[in-house]
């Protein structure tokens, strides 16, 4: 869960907290990524580097309907002797409602905590050659310090599901929000999102960014 934060934030800071909440990722036969998938990823993905490389408060929100698929290989690379990951595939949507203002602020401010309103991811985890439904409702916290990602809280808030999915992902948010397990790798995933993934993969945007010292308008 948190631990996919680690990894799938490299496609999008908020949305990679978002995502990241809830799952682990497992992995099998069972379940196929879906037609369009990554292509709204990337599109989503571009979005979000325009709003935080260009920096201007005033434009279109950031909405984006995603649909992420995982197989249960790659969760089982962040497992610990802390938490592990029992079952198999997993597939995720969630529908990304960020303001765009609010994220600009947060990037420009010298100190401000990012509140990201309560998003409902809507997966199916396979689970005994079976596929399982589980909604996980949450509402993460990002505390950016000059521009850098300093802190963040999962924020689980409710989860649905099969007794053993619904308690690994409530412990490992548990262990993220109070013991700091994962914390590390998620501020370096959304802080290496930021400074090199959207500089990199879209380049024709660094030209557009304002200077580091510029602010938005307060006015």
């Amino acid at each position: 869960m948190t631990n996919f934060l680690g990894r799938s934030a490299r496609w999008t800071s908020v949305i990679a907290v978002l995502s990241a909440a809830f799952l682990f990722a497992p992995a099998v036969h069972a379940l196929e990524e879906q037609r369009g998938e990554a292509a709204a990823i990337k599109a989503c993905d571009k979005r979000l580097c325009t709003i935080l490389m260009q920096k201007n408060a005033k434009g279109d929100d950031l909405k984006c309907s995603l649909t992420k698929t995982w197989a249960r290989s790659t969760i089982k690379e962040a497992d610990s002797h802390k938490l592990s990951w029992a079952f198999g595939d997993a597939q995720c949507s969630v529908d990304i409602n960020l303001n765009r203002a609010v994220l600009v602020s947060a990037l420009t401010d010298d100190q401000k905590k990012l509140r990201v309103p309560p998003h409902t991811v809507n997966c199916v985890v396979e689970q005994d050659g079976k596929l399982e439904k589980v909604t996980a409702t949450l509402a993460p916290k990002i505390v950016f310090r000059d521009g850098k990602a300093d802190k963040v809280w999962v924020n689980l808030t409710n989860v649905e599901g099969p007794v053993g999915i619904k308690t690994t992902l409530q412990t490992a948010a548990q262990l993220a929000d109070t013991l700091g397990l994962f914390h590390r790798r998620m501020i370096k995933s959304i802080n290496r999102y930021i400074d090199r993934h959207c500089p990199k993969t879209f380049p024709q945007l660094v030209a557009n960014s304002p200077p580091q010292s510029a602010k938005p308008d307060k006015k």
